[in-house]
């Protein structure tokens, strides 16, 4: 199989985003338009305008039917980043009389960990949870960390760079008896893995369009009504859209994008995830074969379309430059500028160089078993020639105790 680069090259950065499903473009691309329904949903004295309210409250049900919820608990905001600001700074804000604590863990998105930062210089206490060394977040640490005027608990389901899953029921139970509310990051899961959220003891959820074949700029926040309303102090204020949390105009075309995502994810998941795994195996299961080839993450409670591997003995970024045919990552889209290790990696205690050889493959919708067989093979090339130039490796090579791993894949 041949690629070329500037014809065919292979996307495996699905985590970063994904492609705009064709059936999501063509909803898209109906209401733009002067023959479509581009009215502003807050005029509701004429049909242009009732037409998109009708639109935009199809798409909030198909969203609450993905995450089995009450279409009144989505609020729609620009994407994940502004809800994840819009949960923080909204409960923190609105409940300081009850307390100012928060819990979080070290291996969040930048844009619940920065929004920490700055609660901080706000007054507010927060308590950055360590994970074990393969990603998850034992019970007991976060037990420990709940005190009397915690708040909040912000932690995200699926990690964008490991792909590792928390236990989102055992963690929400805890959180929900000490008295406390539970934010996730549901960005990397929705669409992915079953979201019970009427079951789920989670307060708030933050969604992203882009992650699950819709459009950037457009995503939700779900914010509990039952048993207990749970209160927040908006960001933006104007209007008064959305009960007032969340004030501007509706951008009418990307909500229905998102709502047809949404249910095209509902219809295909199962059977999508499946086939996903499957790729993933076949990949993880070539890499490993080249040896000296460790799993950043949980080897069982995981996402299906990302793997996380370090190859030793090379740096990343060679190898992705080996690599212009195939898309690839070394961390977070977000942070991929900074050059820095990954925040994620060290906070799971791995050491520099297993940090320095980390790629993240994301696999998705798209993704062919041509494509996958073919980046098993240019990987194999690509990190066998890099090695033989690599005095790290040669050194690596001549110690016993590297000779002994047993590299199988888990």
């Amino acid at each position: 199989i041949r690629h070329d680069v500037m014809e065919w090259p292979i996307y495996l950065d699905y985590a970063a985003t994904t492609p705009t499903d064709p059936q999501v473009a063509v909803i898209l691309s109906q209401h733009l338009g002067q023959d479509g329904i581009f009215g502003n949903p807050s005029s509701n004295t004429h049909v242009f305008g009732r037409a998109a309210v009708r639109a935009v409250e199809t798409a909030r049900t198909h969203v609450a039917a993905l995450l089995d919820i009450d279409p009144g608990a989505i609020v729609w905001t620009s994407g994940a980043t502004e809800a994840n600001n819009l949960a923080l700074f909204g409960v923190m804000r609105a409940y300081a009389r009850k307390g100012r604590h928060l819990v979080t863990s070290k291996t969040e998105h930048k844009a619940v960990l920065d929004v920490c930062r700055r609660l901080e210089r706000e007054g507010c206490a927060i308590t950055y949870l360590d994970p074990n060394s393969d990603g998850s977040l034992p019970l007991e640490r976060v037990a420990a960390a709940l005190r009397p005027d915690t708040v909040l608990v912000s932690l995200m389901h699926v990690n964008n760079e490991t792909g590792v899953a928390q236990d989102l029921p055992t963690i929400g139970a805890l959180v929900r008896n000490h008295g406390a509310l539970l934010h996730v990051d549901a960005s990397q899961s929705a669409g992915k893995l079953p979201l019970d959220l009427q079951a789920l003891p989670v307060d708030l959820s933050s969604l992203s369009a882009h992650k699950l074949y819709g459009p950037k700029g457009i995503g939700a926040l779900v914010v509990r009504q039952r048993p207990v309303r749970v209160r927040l102090e908006p960001l933006l204020y104007g209007g008064g859209q959305e009960r007032g949390l969340r004030a501007g105009t509706l951008p009418v075309h990307q909500i229905v994008a998102m709502g047809e995502a949404c249910r095209i994810a509902r219809v295909e998941m199962e059977a999508e995830q499946a086939r996903i795994r499957r790729l993933r195996d076949r990949l993880w299961q070539g890499l490993a074969a080249l040896g000296d080839v460790e799993l950043n993450g949980h080897p069982e409670r995981n996402v299906a379309g990302i793997l996380n591997v370090s190859f030793a003995g090379i740096a990343a970024e060679a190898l992705l430059d080996a690599l212009p045919e195939i898309a690839l990552a070394t961390g977070s889209a977000c942070t991929s500028a900074s050059h820095e290790p990954s925040h994620v990696l060290r906070a799971m205690a791995c050491d520099a160089m297993r940090m320095r050889g980390a790629v993240r493959f994301s696999l998705g919708r798209f993704t062919t078993v041509e494509e996958i067989d073919y980046t098993i093979n240019a990987v194999t090339a690509a990190v066998t020639r890099l090695r033989e130039l690599s005095p790290v490796w040669e050194t690596r090579q001549g110690s016993p105790k590297y000779r002994a791993v047993d590299w199988a894949a888990p």
